[in-house]
């Protein structure tokens, strides 16, 4: 069968370890300050089925972003105590986000209840946005980490985010020219009442999935564009399993002005919408930062929860929720998250550029010098609050939204390979010659690993 990868460069993931711009905090597509003109809009999606094998309904990327702040009554949810009523509030979350979504298969440009957006510029690179649903390749999935019985090291997670409307009018403010984002016009980040959410789901095939993982049976399943084994970049019409959804609420009631939740599909719940077998895993607003007891849980037998901590609360009901491993000694994480991060420290790292990596784990350097449970690595499990950046002399804050970092980065990343570089960003202001004083260092820019909210 013939198939059509509309992708725009196949080295991608080399170029993104090094950002070419010398300002780290300006990007280079920024270079050329010329006014904004007609523009066109954004590519929907990066890989898809060659047009004359598939016919059917495509992902439309809603881009139609509010050119003025929204001001409509804040979502019922605003009146419900987060911590006293933890599951009310998560739960009246999951409605706002589901109304006029679920009869539509999330198709939101066709919502008639409320607005939704997507970032822009996820459909490049290798693990780009699908045209079936807008998906993208998140994390592998690695053996007994979703249930004893799954053995399976090839499947992975992917996902879609949306955004309210007053989440689309920060991102439509970066992208305001589609050839010059400008991380600076998020003027302190995402504005009270700001909701974003995302949707995952597991590549592996069905009869696998029913027979490994116990709650994926009487399942939510989605086709795609993809790959079930994770590393591999051959695409294919596949079929996916709901697995999970993040939600962020911009919330000035939060200490930190972000409260996380997290959902684990349970289909043993067996609601009449299947969408409804999302059972709230826990929400957190904090990261308890002088804990840093080193304990996890990657293959969970049972959820073990730490009632030290003070800022996360983990849902009790065992009943309701599968046994999953949460985050780095019981913090907020979900089943196919890292058992050693968090909601909160994975998205505290969201910058332009990338300056550090979502978790020390992830680069040798980084760890070598912030070893498990030292100062440095509570740096990630500090209470960072919206707005400010995690590496303030090196980056600008994207406010928790690491699509919206990747989304820079990406084009950034396109627009050197196919535009070329210019002198000029290289040059050193008041000097003929570069020989006297060294050159502005280049940042190493990290590759965000997965397409977080």
């Amino acid at each position: 069968m013939t198939k059509l990868n509309i992708t725009l460069c196949s080295c991608f993931v080399a170029i993104l370890m090094l950002q070419f711009c010398t300002q780290p905090t300006t990007p280079t597509s920024m270079a050329d300050t010329t006014a904004i003109g007609p523009q066109k809009p954004f590519p929907d999606f990066g890989f898809m089925l060659d047009t004359h094998q598939y016919r059917g309904p495509v992902f439309k990327l809603s881009q139609d972003f509010p050119s003025v702040l929204p001001t409509p009554p804040l979502p019922p949810f605003f009146e419900i105590d987060f911590k006293k009523n933890w599951k009310e509030y998560l739960l009246a979350v999951r409605q706002y986000c589901f109304e006029g979504n679920t009869e539509v298969d999330f198709r939101v440009e066709n919502n008639k209840v409320r607005n939704w957006y997507h970032v822009p510029w996820q459909h490049f690179g290798p693990n780009g946005r699908e045209g079936y649903h807008g998906l993208t390749k998140e994390a592998p999935v690695k053996p007994k980490q979703l249930a004893m019985t799954q053995l399976s090291d090839s499947s992975g997670a992917w996902a879609v985010g949306f955004f309210n409307d007053v989440a689309g009018y920060t991102i439509g403010r970066v992208w305001e020219d589609h050839d010059h984002p400008d991380v600076k016009k998020m003027a302190g980040g995402f504005k009270n009442g700001a909701v974003l959410f995302k949707i995952l789901f597991l590549s592996m095939r069905q009869a696998e999935a029913e027979s490994t993982i116990p709650f994926l049976k009487n399942g939510q399943w989605w086709d795609a564009y993809a790959t079930y084994t994770f590393n591999n970049t051959n695409r294919e019409p596949i079929r996916m399993a709901l697995i999970q959804m993040d939600i962020m609420i911009r919330d000035d009631r939060a200490p930190s002005g972000w409260i996380f939740g997290n959902f684990q599909y349970n289909g043993a719940m067996n609601q009449a919408s299947k969408w409804d077998n999302l059972v709230p895993v826990g929400i957190m607003w904090g990261q308890d930062p002088t804990d840093n007891t080193n304990t996890s849980n990657p293959q969970p037998v049972s959820t073990i929860i730490n009632p030290a901590l003070k800022e996360t609360i983990i849902n009790p009901d065992s009943k309701e929720l599968p046994p999953t491993h949460l985050g780095w000694n019981g913090r907020l994480n979900g089943p196919v998250d890292d058992p050693v991060s968090s909601c909160y420290s994975c998205h505290s790292t969201a910058e332009y550029p990338a300056a550090s990596p979502i978790n020390p784990r992830f680069d040798p350097d980084t760890l070598k010098a912030n070893p498990i449970g030292s100062p440095g690595w509570m740096r990630w499990f500090s209470n960072l609050k919206c707005g400010i950046a995690f590496d303030p002399e090196k980056a600008v804050s994207t406010d928790f939204c690491l699509q919206l970092a990747e989304s820079i980065q990406n084009y950034d990343t396109w627009h050197g390979l196919q535009g070329g570089l210019w002198a000029k960003n290289y040059k050193q202001d008041g000097l003929e010659s570069t020989s006297t004083k060294k050159a502005t260092p280049l940042v190493k820019v990290f590759p965000l690993g997965r397409r977080n909210m």
